[in-house]
């Protein structure tokens, strides 16, 4: 994932707060994430632990990858 994007593939919405569990982001947030322009995500993404935290959200750690039929073991 591009290092401009908070994501961290635990996309679920949060029905008190409106924040998404992963990120913190809100679904508007998240549909035009890939058209604002990077100063942008930037600010948002230094307002993320914060909102999260203010929310009462845990950070959440990335989901492992999964691994595909052809991956080692």
């Amino acid at each position: 994932m591009s290092k401009e994007t908070p994501c961290i593939a635990v996309c679920i919405i949060d029905p008190q707060t409106k924040l998404c569990f992963g990120c913190g982001r809100t679904l508007p947030e998240v549909a035009r994430w890939h058209r604002m322009e990077s100063e942008e995500r930037l600010s948002i993404m230094a307002e993320l632990p914060e909102r999260m935290r203010a929310a009462g959200l845990p950070p959440m750690s990335p989901s492992p990858a999964r691994k595909t039929q052809g991956d080692a073991t």
